[in-house]
């Protein structure tokens, strides 16, 4: 299993309309999600950030991610919140959610 940790700005002028979104994930995107051996997802808010920690229990995360972002109801899902979004200046190029360094795990 690996743990994944990133990190993305919200527009603080799109901050309740994220909110809003989350409060009814559309249920074709939460199976794309499962699908993609992902587990316990999900995603905090401080400030203008959002931390974002899910598992992924496959074999490989790239080829997973790529199927999620060719699902049509994702495609549509990312339309919704991509605009609520800015990438943090510690992404790297071409980066949207940053991923973090882990530097500590009790288990």
């Amino acid at each position: 299993m690996r743990r994944v940790a990133q990190i993305i700005a919200v527009r603080p002028e799109k901050l309740d309309e994220y909110r809003e979104l989350h409060r009814d994930v559309p249920s074709a995107v939460l199976d794309r999600i499962r699908r993609s051996h992902i587990s316990n997802y999900s995603i905090h808010l401080l400030g203008d950030r959002l931390f974002g920690y899910f598992e992924y229990h496959g074999d490989d995360l790239e080829a997973d991610l790529a199927l999620m972002a060719a699902d049509e109801a994702t495609q549509r899902w990312w339309r919704l919140t991509g605009p609520c979004q800015v990438p943090v200046t510690e992404a790297a190029a071409g980066e949207w959610w940053a991923t973090a360094e882990q530097v500590f795990l009790m288990e």
